[in-house]
């Protein structure tokens, strides 16, 4: 063979090992992308949002779900693949200072601009709910009508941020959503192949018993709460509690597990960031360690603790030169954070305090607070009373606060605890902001095997004592 043929051998050999190696660099960098490392580099991300509230005073959580929406469409998700549940009374309320507008920090910008109108008022309810998540567009009934058309391949985000209690979130209008119910509809969207993986993030008081001992560990779900199963989680960006520059506000912009995940998120490649890292980020933010806080708690498959973000909320190109760092977020001061069963009392308290003396609005705001003291002092009583009446014993104050060993659900006769709970709402008047927080004590009566027709009859008997 010729001097030449030779030389061009050796060319084409060395252009082929460079090829080689610059094709193992692409892999190697596509690898440390979670959207091309697994099957959801064939699928889609979708993503359902969820305010499960409604009333001005709840400013917060449409704020937080607001503020979600805008990061996932900066990560890359289209309108048509997140789903939006929110009442939708608060950017044109009449007491909002800044109308259209809706805020999740003092200083920052407008996070209601472009979000879905999916399901608002009547239409943001447990029914739909369910029905969006298992796909079922016959079952949902007014709204939009989007519902998840996921697959095998399809990853999954779902937010939720409201009222809880033990065993419960509140929605609205009708039925809460029941611990054992939302679990059962996650094992049938798994059973379907209805996604790939899925994530979730709650934001809500005892939020921790939506899942512990119930959420399944291999159902390729990941679970991450506000609180554990028997404290509050806490407002924040709140008046007077917190320095606002936007003093107009009367009511808590903001959750802090909520505010805690959406500001990392804002600031961090997300390409770049895991699930476990976010987690570490936002225990440390909430001050978890901190006896005064919420302790945020993970549940179900520990084997995404090492996937990145992007998988689930996308990545924000604005990002991708941030170095990921855990220590730029230091814990909040406990003195920002408030209770939020007390959010409508500060509420309240305030309009009093800015409304002129004598004034219509402030015998207003003094009605209305005298009215929700009044209605408080009477449920105490009624818990009280309906232990008793239940278990036929004088010291109940045990049943008030105890709680099942960690790693329990916290009941094991659902039907049980159902039909308490709904007694106790139409007979005394209980709501999620403030009465519920006892279902806690109503699982302990299930829990004891005590016949719920007695239990009902207490408690029919307990609140028509006026």
């Amino acid at each position: 063979m010729s001097s030449l043929g030779h030389f061009q051998i050796l060319v084409f050999l060395h252009a082929l090992l460079i090829f080689s190696a610059e094709s193992r660099k692409t892999h190697l960098v596509n690898d440390n992308d979670v959207e091309s490392s697994d099957k959801s580099a064939k699928g889609t991300r979708w993503a359902v949002l969820v305010a499960g509230s409604n009333d001005y005073s709840n400013y917060r959580h449409q704020a937080d779900i607001c503020h979600a929406y805008q990061i996932l469409r900066k990560g890359g998700l289209k309108d048509e693949n997140i789903i939006v549940f929110m009442y939708d009374d608060i950017a044109f309320s009449s007491e909002n200072p800044r109308p259209g507008v809706i805020i999740n920090k003092p200083d920052g910008e407008d996070v209601y601009k472009g979000v879905p109108k999916d399901y608002t008022e009547e239409t943001v309810n447990v029914e739909n709910f369910y029905n969006v998540l298992l796909g079922n567009e016959s079952g949902v009934t007014g709204g939009s009508g989007k519902v998840l058309k996921s697959g095998p391949n399809d990853n999954i985000f779902i937010y939720y941020a409201d009222h809880g209690a033990p065993g419960l979130l509140a929605m609205p209008n009708g039925d809460e959503v029941l611990a054992k119910d939302f679990n059962k509809v996650l094992e049938k969207m798994h059973k379907r192949k209805s996604y790939n993986k899925m994530v979730i993030y709650v934001e809500a008081c005892e939020s921790g018993s939506m899942f512990e001992g119930i959420l399944k560990k291999n159902l390729n779900i990941y679970a991450v709460t506000a609180a554990n199963s028997k404290e509050n989680s806490f407002g924040t960006y709140c008046p007077e509690s917190y320095t606002p520059s936007a003093p107009e506000f009367e009511t808590c912009l903001g959750d802090v597990f909520s505010i805690s995940w959406l500001e990392d998120s804002d600031l961090h490649d997300m390409s770049k960031e895991t699930l476990k890292q976010q987690y570490h980020v936002v225990k440390r933010r909430v001050g978890s360690d901190v006896e005064q806080t919420s302790h945020v708690c993970r549940f179900g498959t520990k084997e995404m603790l090492n996937d990145y973000l992007a998988s689930y909320i996308g990545r924000n190109p604005e990002n991708e030169n941030f170095t990921f760092t855990e220590s730029i977020s230091s814990p909040i001061s406990n003195s920002g954070l408030v209770n939020p069963r007390d959010i409508p009392l500060l509420y309240l308290q305030r309009k009093i305090q800015k409304a002129p003396m004598g004034s219509p609005e402030s015998k207003e705001a003094q009605k209305k607070l005298f009215d929700e003291m009044n209605h408080r002092k009477q449920i105490d009583q009624s818990i009280t009373e309906i232990l008793r009446l239940s278990v036929k014993q004088t010291n109940v104050l045990n049943l008030l606060t105890s709680t099942r060993t960690t790693g329990q659900p916290l009941v094991d006769d659902w039907d049980c605890f159902k039909t308490l709970v709904n007694s106790f709402k139409n007979h005394c008047g209980a709501t999620v902001n403030y009465g519920l927080k006892y279902t806690g004590a109503l699982a302990n009566i299930c829990n004891m095997g005590v016949d719920v027709k007695q239990t009902v009859s207490a408690i029919e008997q307990a609140c028509s004592i006026k």
